[in-house]
């Protein structure tokens, strides 16, 4: 089997996947615990299985030979418009594909002991394989359409697995705020594709590639910003990023794959899919830039004095996502793919880590009741402490090379705004996850409950997420918290160690930067961003590691002894009112919730009075009542007596008749 004959196999990805779980949405009940799990992960570790073929098919061609299209049967044909379903292997994709199916197989494997005892256990594996399936079509689709069908179906796949715990109103809430948000987003990839196929007269990617830079500038830029709304929805940048952090509402191993391998990352692959109407305008670059950079320093902010375990790191993914788009804003695409592929595995680690200290703590997830964690908790502590210093960016470790990174492409891009903003992320990104690192597993123990006071009642309805400001209660364990078993282990240990050495995909030396070569085929044409010389480079990493060491110094004065009281946060008490608006994320959502249940509630019943019940339902109404009265009247005519038919038929006749002696008169 030559490598086309294997490339021509890359649709098995997404379908192995789907086959799992319309196996589970089948006989998952039936199977049970753990088969259905067992059967969900083996689906997508066979895809992972298939992904690495498909990557060593494409090594052993030539860089412009790396694109291979497996076409699919015609999907729509109407008039001049044709789509079809096809996919389009090349390092771009593939190296999606490898992140999905990899990450999501070993997040799996972690689901197939965390959601232990569940009551809809088949239920969630079979949506959990659904979800990387949708991921899987949106990354290898070879057009926009079918592109969008793996994006609402990520979508669709949020919500459920958002509000598995559906009892929960608070989950329940979750998931429809997640879809809702969404699809506002989703609007702007509609918009998108009309304007591509009304100047294109395609969908196709092959079409965009070669159209693009024909297009007037007016028109790439109108579809770059299209495209970047509903980046902004899928990726949680800043104003449509409210869904994320309550995101938080459903499992664990859910809010590992949304955050690292799958949902939030499709809004980076569009853009660096779709960069040829990104690169037709600068105006548009800037806009994705600034608004990464933006969202990168504010959601990090939020992070400082967040109490839950998992919303910080919800706020860490915003942020980080941000740094994401500020690489692909600049043109540094190949920049953002490697801060895409590390921060996976440090931010999976991260999720897994802290649902296995959930797990071990009596499922609270408040900061403010954990500490000294490490010495029960060992193997969890060294993924957690690994992937904690990777993405602050020590070095050597996998998130200091990506990082340092985009911020010298940000600067020598000539973005020196864009730049400082990012410098300023980086501050606050040392600092947040530093305290949640210490308070979690250093410091004064906190998680007893004191002599005498009773077990809180366990109550599956409510939601262990602890607002910001909230008193905790009593500490839920009375005795030793321990290491749940090598399922959920061996993937913590293994993102810990793909944090540390994933940095060498991408080394800055000469012959070392392997994914950016790997990539060149995908970025074609893209004018490469480099530094004036290496000094310059070395200096933007001696400032981007000194502001780090500085957070890092920081966060070990305020919390190495973890907390002086359970409530008293010493972070909180210096920022003052500052902190509370951190809290509250600088009170965002409550100002869209005040909206919209307030002048957009009262303008929508207005519009309601006047438009639709004043209008449309006035219209329908008489249109309605018109027919009734021609019916009763037509009614009339039907009388049942046969002497009255018999007259009108004789009438008619009369009639006839003298209508024809009249024309034959005339004539």
């Amino acid at each position: 089997m030559n490598a086309r004959d294997v490339l021509d196999l890359a649709w098995l990805i997404p379908v192995l996947p789907l086959a799992g779980a319309a196996l589970l949405f089948c006989f998952g009940r039936r199977l049970g615990e753990p088969a259905a799990g067992w059967v969900a992960t083996g689906a997508l570790a066979g895809a992972f299985a298939l992904s690495v073929a498909c990557l060593v098919a494409l090594v052993g061609l030539e860089g412009p030979e790396r694109s291979h299209l497996v076409r699919g049967h015609d999907w729509i044909g109407i008039g001049g418009f044709r789509s079809g379903v096809g996919f389009l292997v090349d390092p771009l994709s593939i190296t999606w594909a490898l992140l999905v199916t990899g990450v999501g197989s070993l997040i799996h494997l972690y689901a197939v002991g965390y959601m232990h005892g569940d009551a809809r256990y088949g239920r969630f594996f079979a949506t959990f394989n659904l979800f990387a399936a949708a991921m899987l079509v949106l990354v290898l689709a070879d057009n926009f359409l079918l592109a969008f069908v793996g994006w609402e179906g990520v979508g669709l796949c949020s919500y459920l697995l958002i509000g598995h715990w559906s009892e929960r109103p608070r989950a329940a809430t979750a998931g429809v705020k997640a879809f809702v948000t969404n699809r506002v987003g989703d609007a702007g990839f509609l918009v998108a594709m009309f304007l591509i196929f009304g100047a294109l007269g395609s969908l196709d990617y092959a079409v965009m590639r070669e159209g693009a830079a024909q297009l007037p500038a007016e028109t790439a830029t109108a579809v770059a910003l299209a495209l970047f709304l509903a980046c902004m929805g899928k990726s949680a940048q800043i104003l449509l990023h409210l869904w994320l952090p309550d995101a938080m509402e459903g499992p664990t191993p859910v809010s590992a794959l949304i955050h690292a391998a799958t949902m939030v990352t499709a809004g980076v692959y569009l853009v660096c899919r779709a960069h040829p109407f990104f690169d037709r305008h600068a105006a548009a670059g800037d806009v994705v830039a600034l608004v990464g950079a933006l969202t990168a320093l504010l959601a990090g902010t939020a992070a400082l004095v967040q109490v839950d375990v998992k919303r910080v790191l919800a706020y860490s993914t915003i942020s980080q996502l941000g740094y994401m788009f500020l690489a692909a804003g600049v043109g540094a695409y190949a920049a953002a793919v490697f801060f895409v592929v590390v921060h996976a595995l440090y931010k999976a680690a991260l999720f897994l880590g802290a649902g296995t200290v959930i797990h071990a703590t009596g499922d609270t997830q408040d900061l403010r009741l954990m500490g000294g964690l490490r010495r029960y908790l060992p193997l969890t502590a060294a993924g957690f402490v690994a992937s904690w210093l990777a993405l602050v960016g020590v070095p050597p470790l996998s998130g200091f090379w990506a990082k340092d990174e985009v911020l010298a492409k940000a600067l020598f891009a000539g973005e020196p705004l864009v730049f400082g903003i990012g410098l300023a992320a980086v501050f606050t990104t040392g600092l947040y996850l530093t305290r949640e690192a210490l308070l979690v597993f250093f410091g004064n123990e906190r998680f007893r409950r004191p002599a005498g006071v009773p077990a809180p009642a366990h109550d599956p309805t409510v939601s262990p997420t602890v607002d910001y400001g909230t008193p905790p209660g009593p500490p839920p364990l009375d005795g030793d918290p321990h290491e749940p078993g090598p399922v959920m282990t061996l993937p913590v240990l293994v993102l810990g160690v793909g944090a540390v050495v994933g940095g060498l995909l991408n080394l800055p030396f000469r012959r070392l930067e392997v994914l950016t070569h790997w990539l060149e085929p995908a970025f074609e044409g893209v004018e490469e961003i480099t530094a004036p010389s290496f000094a310059a480079a070395a200096a933007v990493s001696v400032v981007s590691v000194t502001v780090a060491a500085l957070a890092l110094a920081l966060a070990w004065r305020l919390y190495r002894r973890g907390l002086p009281e359970v409530s008293v946060d010493p972070l909180d008490v210096r920022l003052g009112p500052l902190g509370r608006c951190f809290g509250h994320a600088w009170y965002y959502d409550e100002a869209v919730t005040a909206f919209v249940g307030g002048p957009a509630r009262r303008a929508a019943e207005r519009l309601d009075r006047a438009v639709d019940a004043g209008g449309i339902d006035r219209a329908v109404g008489a249109v309605a009542a018109g027919v009734v009265r021609a019916g009763a009247a037509m009614r009339a005519l039907q009388s049942g007596f046969l002497r009255r038919y018999a007259l009108g038929v004789l009438a008619g006749t009369v009639a006839l008749l003298g209508y024809a002696i009249l024309r034959a008169g005339a004539g």
